[in-house]
């Protein structure tokens, strides 16, 4: 496990969870303080260890999210004519947050000042960045990590992780632009500068391809400042040859260079894609 903020005495809980009740003001009090450290973005689930490279977990952080389902009574809550029964309350630490009606973040997601909620979902252990948008009805699943200033287009579903608690979740990292419809899941992960046109779908599995050079790339990652696009890939089978989705590298962009819209619609329409 990595080195936590948040408390030992979460592991123990995690340890006797089979014991726990909403009766146990003491492991519940523990709970909410850890899942409040999440909230307000003291602790995260994971991080990008900038020395390594690597995706770092943080097993006690997961651990205290899946221990609030088991000691937290259900509560009724309301917003407006809406009626909510749940374990885990809606969030209510948002300063500096844009939020337009129909938003929704749960308690124990952090969404950074400067950030963009339309009328979308954050789910416990989300980290959302500053200066991210996400649009409409899109998701932003448990312990999935946004970087700053991320566009999530319409419809976007970031898969969410919780157990086992070492399963890393999805990455997505600064600048990265994600088209509408895409479907990034399991721990997939979109490089810096990044942007997946509309319908991508990314998984850890998914074989990525540079269609300038045909070399295989990383799987389930897209390249940092680079636009790629959902493709197929011939694979035979004892039933005949059949096309699996992969992710298509069309270009690489320079190092630091923002998302010019109508430079990227340039570049779809040149592999003859509509924008």
């Amino acid at each position: 496990m990595s080195a936590s903020v948040l408390p030992d005495l979460i592991d123990e809980l995690w340890e006797r969870r089979a014991e726990l009740s909403p009766a146990d003001t003491r492991a519940r009090s523990a709970v909410v303080d850890a899942v409040d450290a999440v909230d307000a973005g003291e602790a995260r689930v994971a991080y990008v260890d900038p020395a390594t490279d690597q995706v770092v977990v943080d097993e006690r952080a997961k651990r205290a999210i899946l221990l609030a389902f088991r000691v937290l009574p259900m509560a009724r809550s309301q917003v407006g004519d809406f009626r909510y029964d749940d374990r885990v309350p809606l969030k209510t630490r948002l300063d500096g947050v844009r939020v337009l009606p129909g938003a929704i973040a749960r308690w124990g997601s952090y969404v950074a000042p400067g950030t963009v909620l339309m009328p979308s979902f954050v789910n416990i252990g989300a980290y959302v960045d500053t200066g991210t948008m996400v649009d409409t009805w899109a998701t932003v699943g448990s312990a999935a990590q946004i970087g700053k200033n991320v566009h999530l287009s319409g419809g976007v579903g970031i898969g969410g992780v919780l157990e086992p608690p070492s399963a890393v979740p999805v990455v997505v990292e600064d600048e990265a632009m994600v088209g509408s419809r895409c479907m990034v899941v399991g721990g997939a992960r979109v490089r810096r500068g990044a942007m997946l046109g509309a319908g991508a779908i990314l998984t850890p599995t998914t074989h990525v391809i540079d269609v300038e050079t045909g070399d295989e790339l990383p799987r389930g990652e897209a390249p940092a400042w680079s636009v790629s696009v959902g493709g197929t890939m011939p694979r035979k089978f004892p039933g005949g040859e059949f096309g699996l989705p992969c992710l298509l590298v069309l270009k690489r962009l320079p190092e630091g260079e923002r998302h010019d819209k109508s430079k990227l619609n340039a570049i779809l329409r040149d592999h003859g894609m509509d924008a």
